[in-house]
């Protein structure tokens, strides 16, 4: 929080520095607030002033005749009003289809024209310094710097500027955008009863919300949300911790001292890694199946994975079972390579003070392992709420449970938060809004919990411990 209330401070001082320095400015400085490149060009940096200017009228053309359009439905309480309909035409003897508004591309729109005029600041904010310093460099009695000097000093001392741009591009594209279109569905109405272009959605606040959280909701989704909530949470800390604790004491037994054949056990589990994991889950499937080789040798008729008693449990220790057959193999590779580079000072420091197996373990092994794999944990942790492949491909999120979570949930037993969204944007019927908060709600989850698990690690507060 301190370093969040920092940041602000700082923030809120440059632009106050900046307000200051426009005001006392140079008419060049004040006319490039106006017009971009006016500034340079009185200061005979000509190319650059160009390059602004023409930056300015591209996005004033952008925002007149595409974005300003797109961006005044922000505002407007709506996304669209005319609906696309069909009309009978007389003379052709036909019906004739009129093209109405569709929301999703004005949404859609909408948050590129967004992204556009942010962007546009920040370039009218470089200009703007660029300006600035032009009147420092005056007043100093220096040579304003050329437009090849400043392209040298790019290419010289700061190319790493260059390199940087199109990763920021990619990021901003295919992260920043999506996910800024995926919140403001959630406070749209966009579900199958308003689907573009033969219907149209708009905003409806924080209904939507109201409808997940709410007790009175008719649909119970609170009380299913907080099941596949609780579940997601569960399911996370048993396939995150048996992969790994497990893991770890299979690579100590594997590397101690007097175990022969260690490369081949090795190999074995390599093995088992090489064999892509949806091909190990579909054969799981089949061999948990009603009617799978299991049940045939047990000589028994359980429903491994569809068996609806106790809140689904046979099912979900069986997911567990097969996560871990999938896991501990690398958790097995990474510790072992780990546990190599353990001092073996360490250990013998440890026995001279009359420590036991058990106590070298949990005072010298445990600690090493954990802040060498601390980000990795938390990784693992968080990728495993997000772990759609396991759950989906062995269950489908089943079974049905109709009792526990409702047929208009659409939720099932074994549904992960993931699974659930995926399952209530791809039925029959759609709830995208839904599906969107549900999104948003995974996101603060997997943020909060790397953020703050991160920064109380060992990995990052103790960094120097075991250099």
């Amino acid at each position: 929080m301190n370093k969040l209330t920092s940041a602000f401070r700082r923030f809120g001082h440059n632009v106050k520095q900046g307000v200051l320095a426009v005001v006392h400015g140079s008419v060049a400085v004040k006319l490039s607030c106006l017009f971009m490149g006016i500034g340079q060009i009185m200061r005979k940096q000509i190319v650059k002033g160009i390059l602004y200017f023409l930056l300015e009228v591209l996005f004033v053309l952008f925002m007149v005749f595409f974005g300003g359009k797109y961006l005044a439905y922000f505002f407007s309480g709506n996304l669209g009003t005319n609906v696309g309909d069909e009309i009978w035409n007389d003379a052709l003897g036909v019906f004739e289809y009129t093209r109405g508004d569709n929301s999703f591309l004005i949404l859609l729109y909408g948050v590129v024209s967004f992204i556009v005029l942010i962007v546009f600041a920040v370039v009218w904010g470089l200009n703007i310094h660029g300006n600035i310093a032009n009147d420092r460099a005056v007043a100093a009695g220096k040579r304003v710097t050329t437009f090849r000097q400043d392209c040298s000093a790019l290419i010289n001392r700061k190319f790493y500027l260059l390199l940087l741009i199109p990763p920021f591009a990619g990021l901003l594209v295919f992260t920043v955008m999506p996910l800024v279109f995926m919140i403001l569905i959630a406070f749209t109405n966009y579900d199958f009863e308003h689907m573009p272009p033969g219907q149209l959605f708009g905003w409806v606040g924080f209904e939507t919300f109201g409808k997940l959280f709410g007790l009175s909701s008719g649909s119970g989704f609170l009380l299913v949300f907080l099941r596949v909530l609780a579940w997601t949470f569960v399911w996370a800390v048993f396939a995150t911790f048996t992969n790994y604790f497990l893991g770890m004491i299979i690579a100590l037994m594997i590397n101690k001292k007097g175990i022969k054949l260690k490369s081949l056990w090795r190999t074995l589990f390599v093995i088992a890694i090489a064999v892509p994991q949806f091909v190990t889950l579909l054969l799981m499937q089949k061999i948990l199946d009603g009617d799978g080789i299991l049940n045939v040798i047990l000589g028994t008729n359980i429903r491994w994975l569809a068996d609806t008693r106790w809140a689904s449990l046979i099912p979900r220790i069986a997911i567990i079972v097969v996560n871990m057959w999938i896991g501990i193999p690398y958790t097995i590779l990474m510790c072992s390579g780990i546990l190599m580079n353990i001092p073996a000072e360490m250990y013998e420091a440890g026995k001279l003070d009359g420590a036991n197996p058990v106590q070298l373990f949990r005072k010298i092994v445990l600690p090493y392992m954990l802040h060498a794999t601390g980000p990795y944990l938390i990784t693992q942790f968080v990728g495993n709420i997000n772990n759609f492949n396991v759950i989906w491909l062995l269950t489908g999120g089943g079974p049905v449970d109709n009792i526990l979570y409702g047929g208009g949930s659409k939720a099932q037993a074994t549904d992960l938060l993931v699974t659930w969204l995926y399952r209530l944007t791809t039925d029959v019927s759609p709830q995208y809004n839904v599906a969107s908060v549900i999104g948003i709600i995974i996101f603060v989850i997997c943020a909060v919990l790397s953020l703050v698990t991160y920064n109380r690690s060992s990995s990052a507060k103790n960094e120097e411990d075991y250099q």
